[in-house]
């Protein structure tokens, strides 16, 4: 063997034929999603961090200052699953949260499977609605297997719809036990649970107490209105502590530790096939906050704080020359709004249901007795097909119909039906709301309401309307990363084949953007 080696490299050196030097993949993958975060509330609390988190991220690595999602009314389901597979709703099924069921004409959770059980938990969930493959399925495939696929978040939606169809574990934090939770869709004794104290939170959370984190959090305002911020305690006690727990900066801590357990483990990261490890933080208000408060001031700084942990930790036992860790947000904001009235602006509340019921009017009118409009949900309104085809009428002329009635509407910017989204001419303007648009679970008319209307939604809660652009940070931090700024627009589904180009695996099978480049020195 020893005289064809020398051979080999005689003849490179010969011929002049440089020897290649192969460049490694990482050894783990850490995809870092915060619910909510924000760029401008994010370099606001600059001042208050530390050197190793947040700050180290933006120095070190490549950030780019110009991102969007492609798709409108983004929450933390529709986010996520765009993250993970390269794409929009209309392709991977996930067009929020909640959707309308057609046959019962119930609400549905994303990830709800009757199919599957709980794992520590009486609801039995899975990533069955998502239609696409994600990074981690086609890590799983391109290793037959060998590569471990962990995510870890406080909410099931974020933790499911991140680890994909065949990740070996997805945790989050039961709402109503507390406990770190899973499905048997991962199997009946999933590994992960193993590393993880279960009763944690359940156990001690009667003696958790959320206060500032230092006399210069809880007091010096960071805001432009530059005022000084009142101090605040809160405990999580009731029915709903768990929930309210989850909405708070504590939660991160608790992620952190789950994920301290997984490295400490050496369940990741530990030999020559890439892991992937998603991980979910929150960066969103506390449920009985208003805008600008201490609470959420304070909450960046312990996420700061918790990033800082976490870098360290993967150093620690995996090694950030063998890491490539990227970050960024699920790029919608729940904070509540001022009374706009306050300020002069104008203001007036939308209230889709009664639209519908007067539609189903006008459909009567025109049509005979019935009920044509079958429910609405959302900022959707569902026509009752069966009866429609009973009747033999024509779905397009009533579409049409509806279409213009509706425009009749104050508040209304502009109807969108079924077949102008599927059939109708490309504009830029159509396009993010067909990007959020799914034949499968979306309505037959969508109502786009114009911005600054108050938007009575159908639990009773209200949300002022904006189509304004929310600025979201993706920055890459890790293995071969160079540091730099770049503040060419991108939008969010570039992660998922940068990711996968740097680990030499196909992209998600509905990703059709490419890598982004100049990542690697």
């Amino acid at each position: 063997m020893k005289p064809f080696v020398t051979t080999i490299l005689a003849i490179l050196t010969t011929t002049g034929i440089p020897a290649q030097v192969i460049q490694t993949v990482p050894r783990l993958v850490v995809g870092i999603t915060v619910d909510q975060l924000r760029s401008d509330y994010m370099n606001a609390f600059l001042p208050l961090y530390g050197e190793g988190g947040l700050k180290r991220l933006m120095a070190q690595g490549t950030c780019y200052t110009n991102v969007q999602y492609k798709s409108t009314n983004v929450d933390r389901a529709s986010a996520i699953a765009s993250v993970y597979t390269g794409t929009v709703p209309y392709d991977h099924g996930i067009v929020s949260g909640m959707w309308l069921d057609r046959e019962t004409l119930r609400p549905v959770f994303c990830v709800s499977d009757p199919k599957v059980r709980g794992i520590g938990t009486s609801e039995g969930l899975s990533p069955k609605n998502l239609i696409t493959t994600t990074i981690g399925d086609e890590l799983k495939v391109a290793t037959k297997g060998k590569a471990k696929v962990y995510a870890v978040a406080p909410y099931s939606d974020a933790a499911i719809l991140s680890a994909g169809h065949s990740g070996d574990c997805a945790l989050w934090i039961d709402d109503n036990n507390g406990q770190w939770v899973t499905s048997s869709h991962y199997g009946n004794s999933p590994a992960c649970l193993r590393y993880i104290n279960t009763t944690m939170l359940s156990n001690n959370i009667a003696n958790i107490k959320w206060t500032p984190s230092d006399y210069i959090t809880g007091r010096i305002n960071y805001y432009i209105s530059g005022d000084e911020l009142s101090s605040f305690t809160h405990r999580f006690t009731g029915i709903d502590k768990f929930r309210n727990y989850k909405r708070s900066a504590l939660v991160n801590e608790t992620v952190s530790s789950a994920v301290a357990s997984l490295l400490r483990a050496g369940e990741l990261g530990t030999d020559g096939v890439p892991d992937l490890l998603s991980i979910t933080y929150y960066a969103g208000n506390y449920s009985t906050t208003s805008v600008s408060s201490t609470e959420l001031q304070d909450t960046y700084v312990r996420l700061d704080h918790q990033i800082e942990e976490l870098i360290a930790a993967i150093d620690k036992h995996v090694g950030l020359a063998n890491t490539l860790i990227f970050l960024t947000s699920t790029g919608y904001d729940d904070a509540p709004e001022e009374d706009l009235s306050n300020y002069g602006i104008p203001s007036s509340e939308f209230k889709l249901d009664r639209c519908a019921s007067l539609l189903n009017m006008y459909l009567t009118a025109i049509y005979g007795d019935g009920q044509y409009v079958d429910a609405q949900y959302g900022q959707y309104i569902y026509l009752n097909h069966k009866l429609i085809e009973q009747r033999q009428l024509n779905l397009q002329e009533i579409l049409g119909r509806c279409e213009d009635f509706l425009f009749q509407f104050h508040g209304v910017r502009d109807v969108y039906t079924s077949q102008r989204l599927t059939q109708g001419a490309w504009t830029p303007g159509i396009s993010r709301i067909r990007n959020s648009y799914n034949p499968h679970c979306s309505g037959d008319i969508f109502v786009e309401i114009t911005p600054g209307m108050t938007l009575v939604k159908d639990n009773g809660g209200k949300k002022v309307v904006r189509d304004s652009y929310f600025e979201i940070p993706l920055v890459f931090f890790g293995q071969g990363v160079k540091a730099q700024k770049i503040h060419t627009p991108v939008t969010i589904d570039y992660i998922a084949p940068t990711i996968s180009h740097s680990i030499r695996i196909r992209a998600p099978n509905s990703c059709a953007v490419a890598p982004l480049p100049d990542l690697n020195e």
